[in-house]
């Protein structure tokens, strides 16, 4: 398997302590053309001659080194399936968890997706069970302050405040501003589903079928969840007062379970 033999090469390398996988090919849910996320845990990068070795001899198509979110190597395998090879630093990763798990920093959206990610891996390769070790230490329950936290901070970023989205997004809309409208919008969705995946004391499972997930696992939601969702995407560009009705519609759902929650 063209996989295996890509992984174990990695592994054999000085440079590299820990080799998981992650995405849906790690929680079973892949099919025969889903991805695989491959996280390489390094003292340092190989370099990229060493890399472009390996990856020549089982991919037929390569990108070294992109720099758009983390380091990482994006490829086609030979048997045509599309792998993103992420390098990451065991110590500085560990360190964002810390922040977070134990500490309950809250984000901007998006906040427990790399707890998400390290929980929901498959270790492939730990050379001192140092990655075990980091997995065991994190598997705690969700902790009921961070879960306030994300949920206080991204409450005030939905509306409220002068740098609220709702209040940017019709800014925009008035001004007929639909690029600004649709980046306002996809930020007041990071911090609306954060809200929704804390409640639920669920690690958000990344910025892929977060609505499917939510309505399959989640316990709490909104009225109207999905449907409010889809009627505010689906008039999103059009006059300013359609849009305030709706995004109302979702903020006073969302109010109503954060209210019966406390």
């Amino acid at each position: 398997m063209v996989f295996e033999t890509l992984w174990k090469e990695f592994a054999a390398l000085d440079e590299v302590k820990a080799i998981a996988l992650g995405g849906s090919r790690a929680t079973g849910n892949a099919d025969e053309k889903s991805d695989y996320d491959l996280y390489l845990y390094c003292d340092s990068i190989p370099s990229r001659d060493v890399r472009k070795a390996i990856l020549d001899r089982c991919c037929s198509y390569i990108e070294l080194s992109n720099q758009f979110w983390e380091t990482e190597d994006d490829c086609t395998l030979n048997n045509g399936i599309d792998i993103d090879i992420l390098y990451r630093d065991m110590k500085d990763f560990g360190n964002g968890l810390e922040q977070v798990v134990e500490r309950f920093q809250a984000g901007n959206g998006y906040t427990t997706c790399m707890w998400h990610n390290l929980n929901t891996c498959r270790i492939l390769y730990d050379e001192s069970g140092a990655l075990t070790a980091m997995k065991d230490r994190f598997a705690v329950p969700y902790p009921d302050e961070l879960r306030r936290n994300i949920i206080e901070r991204n409450r005030k970023l939905l509306s409220g405040y002068l740098p609220s989205y709702e209040g940017q997004i019709l800014k925009a809309a008035r001004r007929g501003d639909i690029v600004a409208v649709n980046h306002r919008t996809a930020a007041f969705f990071e911090s609306y589903f954060d809200i929704i995946f804390a409640l639920n004391r669920m690690t958000h499972p990344g910025e892929k079928r977060m609505t499917q997930i939510a309505l399959s696992e989640a316990k709490i939601l909104p009225a109207d969840f999905e449907r409010n969702i889809s009627e505010l995407l689906t008039h999103l560009f059009e006059d300013s007062e359609t849009v305030a009705e709706h995004l109302t519609r979702i903020i006073r759902a969302l109010d109503e379970i954060i209210t019966t929650d406390a």
